[in-house]
């Protein structure tokens, strides 16, 4: 599939307007191969997951980071091709509209819809090139690459293996759900797909509705929420009654047909009413023990598959896809004993196909090992100040920011952190952070209660040095991305129970090194020195319901929202106790220059 590395500009492009269903749209802009920018529209709208609209404003920034224009853009590659989605039509769709004549009206309904969209095959780019030259002419041409191939090359290209086993598993891509692809040298090859509508993230999305969530927003609440409870015998029974689990796996009963049907079928096979409007801080145990029977059926089906395609004498697994952000699902993979390696894309969901889209074409030897993801905005001190002056926000300058940033976490204060350029992907990794001290289960109480306002049984993960993981963690191994679940050390757990999960201990760390992040490495090393401890408590910059702060506006609006006590932005600290009340007429003031400036913006 590879076809020799792209040179010039190429901006690939996931948009969200052009049917129901997308979201999560993204743009990554890469020079002769290389990735430079990369971000998701929420970032910039503050709408979480910008469902249906184009990422307008995440290719401004991918050109303003690189100081072009369109027309100095050699192509465009959007992760989607639509012609495929005829092979739902006609392998899927209307064979299950014959076979399942209880699902007839729906069937043909769905029939009709992908008829639609598929009897202009260039619907795609000509809705891109329309979009892209509201910001800019000329536009470039402007390529598809299917969205499973390019979820697929977002996990193999960057994860430094020669060859791997590539699992790629989300809701639905153009006629498929579930891919497993063989990488090496030469790129990728499809080894097995999985039908549209047997989704596994569809499954899950339905039981996450039915538990009072939202589906495909809410399924890390239902991963979250399964330690506290147990596999349930008679709830298993009902479930294997109505799916089919292994390699050959069939959860359609329960995915085919949507969200809101699956929760109605759901309804009838485990005897109950759904949880619809419902407060979601408290669970019955019966609630609990679904979560934990439903994740165990995840995790047992694509361990199987995963037996069924990884070489029985060990290799390299790679993830991509929603569901790759289960991080539970994660762990039990890694510790499959023919898993040699797993790596899993950072930005798994889909807003990482942009990057696939971006990589697809190269060769996977050229595309250098993926380490980090501080790939949007930056900020200089200058500017934060310029802003805050104006807004008579008080504030001061440490001679070392990091000492006071760590004597701060040290006595128990609650941190905004913000510096550098900003994460892509649904992880705060010390770019945009809330940081606490790990010590006490009270930090993570008052981080749930006074900073995030969530439910108070959701547990934080911790930052770590990479160089003391083995220290906390069994099995312990490098984990940059928050997207990894481990065992910790029983002689450990008693000195970060504000990091640990409530119901099973395990944690999902960053390890942190300073080619990483230097000054975040900086600060860890500074709280280790005053407490012992190499770890805090990391958890992203955002209240709830809202995508990671962006700006240093939105930074300071969101400090005075929340019962943060100190803002660490760049070289500025900000304390309420020493600040004034922010005007009103603050964001819209501040809100004026939100790109970074050069200096900040180079890697």
């Amino acid at each position: 599939m590879s076809r020799g590395a792209p040179s010039g500009y190429t901006l690939a492009v996931h948009p969200a307007q052009q049917s129901t269903g997308f979201h999560d749209p993204a743009a990554a802009i890469f020079e002769d191969g290389r990735l430079r920018y990369g971000a998701e529209e929420e970032r910039f709208t503050r709408v979480k997951h910008a469902e249906g609209t184009f990422p307008t404003r995440a290719v401004e920034a991918c050109l303003a980071h690189c100081d072009v224009e369109m027309g100095d853009l050699d192509r465009v590659v959007v992760p989607w091709d639509v012609a495929l989605a005829w092979r739902k039509v006609d392998r899927d769709y209307l064979t299950d509209a014959v076979t399942r004549p209880t699902s007839l009206p729906h069937r043909l309904a769905r029939i009709v819809r992908y008829g639609y969209w598929n009897r202009f095959p260039d619907r795609v780019p000509d809705g891109v090139r329309t979009k892209l030259a509201e910001i800019g002419e000329p536009v470039p041409d402007v390529e598809t690459r299917p969205h499973h191939a390019c979820h697929a090359a977002s996990a193999f290209h960057p994860s430094g293996f020669e060859r791997a086993t590539v699992l790629t598993i989300d809701g639905e891509g153009e006629h498929d759900s579930t891919v497993v692809w063989r990488a090496g040298p030469d790129g990728l090859r499809r080894v097995r797909t999985y039908k549209g509508y047997n989704s596994l993230g569809g499954f899950y999305g339905a039981v996450t509705e039915y538990l009072g969530f939202r589906a495909y927003n809410g399924e890390g609440k239902v991963m979250g929420l399964a330690p506290y409870g147990e596999r349930n015998a008679d709830i298993e029974s009902r479930l294997r009654g109505a799916i089919d689990t292994g390699a050959d796996y069939d959860v359609s009963p329960i995915a085919a047909a949507g969200t809101s049907k699956g929760v109605e079928r759901l309804e009838a096979i485990l005897g109950r009413e759904a949880r619809r409007g419902r407060n979601t801080d408290e669970f019955t145990d019966w609630e609990k023990d679904l979560a934990a029977t439903v994740q165990y059926l995840l995790e047992e089906i694509v361990s199987d598959v995963a037996r069924a395609y990884v070489p029985e004498d060990g290799g390299n697994l790679c993830l991509a896809g929603g569901v790759a952000l289960n991080c539970k699902l994660n762990k039990v993979l890694m510790e499959l004993d023919r898993v040699d390696e797993l790596f899993i894309q950072p930005v798994a969901h889909d807003a990482g196909t942009a990057l696939g889209a971006g990589w697809i074409d190269a060769d996977p030897a050229d595309v250098p090992e993926m380490r980090e993801v501080y790939l949007g905005n930056g900020y200089d001190t200058g500017e934060i100040t310029d802003r805050l002056e104006t807004n008579g926000v008080a504030y001061h300058q440490p001679d070392d920011v990091v000492e006071y940033a760590a004597d701060a976490l040290a006595d128990g204060k609650l941190v905004g952190w913000f510096q550098g350029r900003f994460e892509m992907g649904p992880r705060a990794l010390g770019g945009r952070s809330i940081l606490a001290d790990p010590r006490t289960v009270d930090s993570r109480d008052r981080v749930n209660r006074r900073v995030k306002h969530r439910e108070t049984w959701r547990p934080f993960a911790p930052s770590m040095l990479e160089s003391a993981a083995e220290e906390y963690l069994e099995n312990a191994g490098p984990s940059p991305f928050m997207i990894k679940t481990f065992d910790v050390l029983p002689e450990r757990t008693d000195d970060i129970p504000a990091v640990l999960h409530p119901g099973d201990d395990t944690t999902r760390p960053q390890t942190v090194t300073e080619e990483q992040h230097p000054r975040y490495h900086a600060l860890i090393s500074a709280f280790e020195e005053r407490t012992g401890v190499p770890v805090v408590l990391n958890t992203s910059f955002n209240d709830k319901g809202e995508p990671i702060v962006n700006t240093p506006q939105e930074a300071v609006k969101d400090f005075f929202g929340m019962g943060l006590d100190v803002l660490v932005v760049e070289d500025v600290v900000v304390e309420k106790a020493a600040a004034s009340a922010v005007p009103d007429d603050a964001e819209a003031s501040m809100e004026t220059d939100d790109q970074p400036t050069a200096s900040a913006a180079e890697d």
